[in-house]
């Protein structure tokens, strides 16, 4: 496997293409290969596939050197939310945002129903309510930005506001970089412990793999361990060939990523000044937006009728994607009912417009 170290002088756009592959000797393959297997000969480093794979060390060896820690990879998003979580002891205590991503709120509210731990929901925003809310606490859940709502955390703030009150007793700080990506943030560098990932959104791109994974800082050893012990003992893995078709995602991500924020911006301009938008929520990077039309039938509407727009439940492939997000029993409350999120593709920007402006015109046909 590549030396990750010998990289580190380089831009993350091209450590995303360099790392990961095998060691250079004459006539090796470029790639490394789906390593399937379920057992390994005994006496060497890996006894059971349950442990490790060939296939998520070399996707591992890139997401650590892009978010600046040691990864571990897990067999779907929630699959890695649920891995922190268990981070909590019986009886603890998590502070989070009130608008994330819902398979996060769903399971802190499972295990809150269950007396396993307690939620105290915080406004994004709020970086004195997020700091005194985490008195006693034991976990820190951040998204910076938020799923659907984009409200945007200053994690930096956060921190030194826990570090002045807290010092070493405040509670283990974990930001889901979903959204942003490690080619636009890493707060692993502003003091996080760990990053978490829906893997099966940016990173591979192409909406044809579940995945997940957790980066931890060089400085919390003691966490990637936990995780590492939680994903053999629960089984929480991911197959080699989806490790396998992540690895080949990233390699992509900077040259996607460019597009589609360039286009996201266009969109964003001009649907702040179309008539029938009431809002708008860009955070002014990368590709996901959320917009307000005034009521629940005229988001469903505008869904319904675009044509090259993808109605569906995700976000971050090449394809873009339009969806009304309450429609989901598990979405929160205070998320409007007429919220619409997109998530901007590659495609021409003159055709992601021209659908979305038929789609929002009050005289469109129905589809």
């Amino acid at each position: 496997m590549t030396n990750a170290e010998e990289y580190d002088g380089l831009t993350a756009a091209t450590r995303a293409v360099a790392l990961g592959r095998p060691k250079r000797i004459a006539g090796a393959a470029v790639n490394v290969p789906v390593s399937f297997t379920s057992t390994y000969v005994a006496d060497g480093d890996v006894s059971y596939a349950r442990t490790s794979n060939p296939t998520w060390e070399a996707l591992e060896e890139v997401l650590g050197s892009l978010e600046g820690g040691s990864a571990r990879v897990f067999g779907s998003g929630l699959a890695a939310v649920s891995a922190v979580i268990s981070l909590v002891p019986v009886g603890g205590v998590v502070v989070a945002p009130r608008h994330a991503y819902n398979g996060t709120t769903g399971i802190l509210g499972e295990r809150s129903a269950a007396g396993a731990l307690t939620v105290r929901p915080v406004q994004a925003d709020d970086v004195e309510g997020i700091v005194a809310a985490c008195a006693g606490a034991d976990l820190l859940l951040l998204e910076s930005p938020t799923n659907p709502m984009m409200e945007l955390t200053d994690v930096p703030a956060v921190l030194r506001g826990l570090a002045d009150r807290y010092g070493d007793q405040r509670p283990v700080v974990v930001c889901d970089n979903t959204f942003a990506t490690p080619l636009v943030q890493q707060p692993l560098s502003w003091g996080v412990d760990a990053v978490i990932h829906s893997a099966t959104k940016y990173l591979a791109g192409h909406s044809d793999v579940l995945l997940g994974a957790v980066v931890v800082s060089p400085q919390r050893a003691d966490l990637a361990e936990r995780l590492h012990t939680h994903r053999t003992l629960h089984g929480a893995i991911p197959g080699p060939m989806e490790a396998w078709l992540v690895l080949r995602g990233i390699r992509t991500l900077s040259v996607r990523l460019e597009r589609a924020t360039a286009t996201a911006r266009v969109i964003a301009e001009r649907l702040r000044e179309h008539p029938v938008v009431v809002r708008v929520r860009y955070p002014g990077f990368g590709a996901m937006l959320s917009i307000e039309v005034g009521s629940e039938e005229a988001a469903e509407t505008v869904c319904a009728r675009t044509r090259l727009w993808m109605h569906s439940t995700s976000l971050g492939g090449v394809e873009s994607q339009i969806e009304r997000r309450r429609r989901h029993p598990l979405e929160v409350d205070t998320v409007p009912v007429d919220l619409i999120r997109l998530s901007v593709g590659i495609e021409d920007v003159e055709d992601l417009w021209a659908d979305l402006e038929q789609a929002l015109a009050p005289e469109a046909p129905a589809p």
